[in-house]
């Protein structure tokens, strides 16, 4: 079934991440030490991980579901996709609140000092900013969450190169998923800078094995290159 295309791999990627992450957890007792609200970091941790892959779990089954069966649409009507974009922007802030509390619950876990913390800090945000304002302006929020999946004319536009999609064909997972990394770095939390290593990686996998496979299909008919 089209549905399942390439998700062996992702379930397998996913599987040797997390095998990853466990001995780095039981070799470096720093990535576990802090507590917030009288809740240990390992939970902060654990929410931390699975939040990512609640919300890439939850993109996939409705994409999959709306592009070879126009399940929602059929079921929902003409607001399907604006009630799967709430879900997606809530379990996507989701996913910052848990690296912020997870950062806040491990924070001081390594040294950095002021000047290289608000440094690396600053760079970083300004390209998420430029990725975010190239996404806002010449992409579209909308676009950006999955709207080709919901409405196949969008097959029909022209492929984005303003912006930061001037550099790069996928700003959003290059440049935007940046912002992951903030927390880690200011908050100096080696367990945040983990998470973000993790969730960056598997947002890769999700555009590998769920995102470009869909775009072949979307634009099959179109001489765009995806």
């Amino acid at each position: 079934m089209k549905i399942f295309q390439r998700q062996l791999w992702h379930v397998l990627i996913l599987f040797l991440l997390i095998m990853g992450i466990i001995p780095l957890v039981q070799f470096d007792n720093k990535l576990l030490s802090g507590s917030l609200w009288g809740i240990p970091t390992k939970i902060w941790l654990i929410l931390a991980l699975a939040s990512p892959v609640v919300h890439q779990v939850y993109v996939l089954i409705c994409w999959r579901l709306e592009l070879y069966y126009n399940l929602l649409t059929r079921k929902i009507g003409e607001e399907a996709f604006r009630i799967y974009k709430v879900g997606f922007f809530i379990l996507f802030m989701g996913r910052m609140v848990f690296i912020l509390l997870l950062s806040e619950s491990n924070k001081n876990t390594f040294h950095l000092g002021p000047f290289l913390k608000y440094t690396i800090s600053g760079i970083i945000s300004i390209v998420v900013l430029y990725a975010f304002y190239s996404v806002k302006k010449y992409f579209g929020i909308s676009r950006a969450a999955g709207l080709d999946h919901f409405d196949l004319s969008i097959a029909k536009t022209p492929i984005v190169k303003k912006g930061i999609f001037k550099y790069t064909n996928n700003g959003m997972y290059a440049f935007a998923f940046l912002i992951v990394y903030l927390p880690g770095f200011l908050y100096q939390s080696r367990a945040s800078l983990l998470v973000a290593v993790f969730s960056h990686i598997y947002i890769w996998v999700h555009y590998y094995c769920t995102e470009l496979p869909d775009l072949k299909t979307i634009y099959k008919n179109n001489k765009r290159k995806n």
